[in-house]
């Protein structure tokens, strides 16, 4: 008698399959990551996976769109949390909920901020938009601080011209914000990406476990250093 297919067992079954991926990957790590693995834990074949995602690349893609859509939520939710008029309260705002996100979902994390899988091919145009929103919120709040008159950055680099094609994209995701803005962003990011990383992989001692102490300080100087009094 034929193996009935768990799709018409298990409800929703497209979303039952990214679930028990992340739960994999965060028993043995996203490189371990494969759809027999994730059959074998469903107690399904492996073609009713494939329904849904032809190969690993394609699931890695799909984790991957709706790790950057839930922590693109979570920043915009912050930032607007305070009136577009109360710029600083904004910034801080949006810098905590990404430490926040970001120790809620160390796996989500580390698979769109970390080391690559090994053999995964990333597809960036499917990638591109919600990666860009995910950073939409800081861009715009930053965007904001410079047409107010309140953004320092003297001597700031230029963009190099071979990357003004990538700058347009992601201009273009980002309501054409100014190439200044997404400069300072990016740096903003590097800066609280590398506090938050070192805190979920348990390197910051000696000053505690918890990062709260040096990650408020960080966003203290950064905005002493971008933003006017």
């Amino acid at each position: 008698m034929a193996r009935p297919i768990k799709k018409e067992q298990i409800p929703h079954l497209q979303e039952a399959i990214k679930e028990t991926a992340w739960r994999l990957i965060a028993e043995y790590g996203a490189p371990a990551l494969s759809l027999r693995a994730i059959a074998r834990a469903l107690n399904i074949t492996a073609p009713a996976i494939y329904n849904y995602f032809p190969d690993r690349d394609a699931l890695v893609t799909a984790l991957t769109i709706d790790a950057f859509t839930s922590f693109g939520d979570v920043q915009l939710k912050a930032r607007d949390s305070f009136p577009a008029t109360q710029l600083l309260e904004r910034f801080h705002a949006i810098g905590i909920a990404y430490r926040s996100w970001a120790l809620s979902y160390p796996q989500r994390y580390h698979l769109i901020f970390g080391t690559p899988i090994p053999g995964y091919q990333q597809q960036q145009m499917e990638i591109i938009p919600s990666a860009t929103r995910s950073i939409s919120a800081l861009v715009s709040v930053i965007e904001d601080i410079r047409v107010a008159g309140k953004l320092k950055t003297e001597n700031f680099p230029v963009p190099e011209p071979e990357y003004e094609v990538q700058l347009l994209t992601m201009k273009t995701c980002t309501r054409n914000y100014h190439a200044l803005s997404h400069g300072v962003a990016l740096i903003v990011w590097s800066r609280v990406h590398g506090l938050v990383s070192l805190e979920i992989g348990g390197r910051l001692p000696p000053f505690g476990v918890s990062g709260d102490v040096l990650y408020n300080y960080e966003m203290q100087s950064i905005a002493k250093q971008f933003i006017k009094e």
